[in-house]
């Protein structure tokens, strides 16, 4: 059956209606996700500088403002979005969801592989956690490499996600800033880019800029980090600017992985499990004191991540959800 034909049958409308209804110009889709950028930055400040509010007495009531701004303009982000590829008398809780990722068929694919696949990168900090030297696993009092390797991962995650109940940073750390983020600049964003008629590879390459345009206070902090390494640390400055920039280009590169795995499999869960892991485990690693094997390790790991990156993430494995805005729409939805 052709592919018209077969989206006539399952109730949708023409392709070439349907395309006339989601696209929009170039130039929107770049101003809206350039808008929504600086929103992001914008309404966290707004308290203090726009609403002269006082500053917060303690941490914790700094967090928990930066999370209500967060939310505010990840709210008004979904908005704006549907505003401009949804006609609002045809809103409805399946058509914003389908637009944002947000399904529930295909949720256990969307969770086990993307992880899974993001797992191999940290695949020389399993290894060095499983030849650690025996002194420390016999202070742990647990025979067995393997078994104290899981156990001693195990606990650690378990201590991150416990601190969720009494550390605002953990929140910060693993929920509010990954589903804030992703929400904004993959789940609003992408569609928007797609629909203005902007090629996958081309978001994915390129959306990173969207996220440190907006983020332009995480720049401003890691030059206060460089700063802090040179003057305070005594840091060399080619010492450094390796480490700042280190952090910046990790940052970039998790930004194209993120729309990938978005575009790829068509659920918003895919890129913030990914982007929970990798705050949870930090930068992968790059040296050890035990270089050759968790070396030998890291590399495995990376190659097997190049390898399974397109297998792992087949569109086929996840609803057939493609790449293009009419398939975002569900125009072309099997």
């Amino acid at each position: 059956m052709e592919t018209s034909n077969l989206v006539d049958s399952l109730g949708f409308p023409p392709m070439e209606d349907a395309a006339e209804e989601v696209s929009i110009s170039k130039t929107m889709a770049i101003i809206a996700c350039t808008s929504m950028s600086i929103l992001y930055v914008a309404i966290l400040y707004s308290p203090t500088l726009i609403l002269r509010l006082p500053n917060p007495s303690t941490l914790n009531s700094f967090m928990i403002r930066r999370f209500i701004c967060a939310a505010v303009s990840s709210v008004i982000s979904v908005f704006l979005c549907a505003f401009l590829l949804i006609p609002v008398g045809k809103w409805g809780l399946s058509s914003l969801f389908g637009l944002y990722g947000i399904r529930a068929d295909h949720m256990w694919n969307a969770v086990v592989y993307p992880l899974s696949l993001t797992s191999l990168l940290y695949t020389g900090w399993f290894v060095t956690m499983l030849i650690s030297p025996k002194k420390s696993r016999n202070e742990d009092n647990v025979n067995g490499d393997l078994f104290w390797c899981l156990k001693n991962s195990i606990r650690g995650f378990l201590e991150r996600m416990t601190s969720l109940t009494s550390n605002v940073l953990a929140w910060r750390n693993y929920v509010v800033a990954p589903l804030t983020e992703e929400v904004v600049f993959r789940a609003c964003m992408i569609p928007l880019l797609l629909c203005g008629g902007f090629k996958p590879y081309t978001i994915i390459f390129f959306s990173p800029i969207f996220f440190s345009l907006g983020k332009s206070s995480f720049v401003i902090s890691h030059l206060n980090h460089f700063l802090e390494l040179y003057f305070q640390q005594n840091y060399t400055f080619l010492k450094a600017s390796l480490i700042v920039g280190l952090q910046l280009g990790y940052t970039v590169l998790f930004g194209s992985y993120a729309s990938f795995l978005f575009i790829r499999t068509g659920h918003l869960i895919a890129p913030v499990v990914a982007h929970v892991f990798c705050n949870i485990m930090g930068l992968p690693m790059l040296s050890s004191q035990r270089k050759g094997l968790s070396v030998a390790a890291t590399v495995a790991g990376f190659l097997g991540f190049i390898w399974l990156l397109f297998p792992a993430t087949n569109p086929n494995l996840y609803n057939y959800r493609t790449d293009n805005c009419l398939c975002w729409h569900g125009y072309c939805t099997l």
